[in-house]
């Protein structure tokens, strides 16, 4: 069973930033593109960030662009979301996703995703 460990969430001032890290406890993702999806209470779950397979294209949702970075190191089966100047609105838990389509771009919706990790909570204070 291909698991998803999310880690790095914390509490944060405003305009502070943090790394939330994402690891493969079993199985690979290299060939699958992954993404990250946040939850706030009382909201929708929403997508903030998608990167391919390859590392070389990536989506972000507007919200967060030019704040928020994704990255991946195959190598070590490893997603990562770099936050800065976060908000007290970036409040949320944080998944981490993957499809189970290989070799694709990188994706925006829900549907598009098979596996999801357990979150991590990231708090903004203001």
């Amino acid at each position: 069973q291909v698991q998803l460990v999310e880690s790095g969430g914390g509490l944060v001032q405003a305009g502070g930033s943090l790394r939330l890290s994402c690891a493969a406890s079993a199985g690979t993702f290299s060939a699958n593109a992954m993404g990250w999806f946040r939850q706030a209470p009382g909201k929708e779950r929403e997508f903030v960030a998608g990167i391919n397979w390859s590392g070389s294209s990536t989506l972000y949702a507007d919200s967060v662009k030019g704040r928020f970075t994704i990255s991946r190191d195959s190598a070590k089966n490893m997603v990562y979301l770099q936050m800065n100047s976060l908000k007290p609105e970036d409040t949320a838990a944080y998944y981490c996703v993957a499809t189970s389509e290989f070799y694709s771009g990188p994706k925006r919706f829900i549907h598009e995703y098979a596996y999801w990790g357990r979150g991590t909570q990231v708090t903004v204070s203001s």
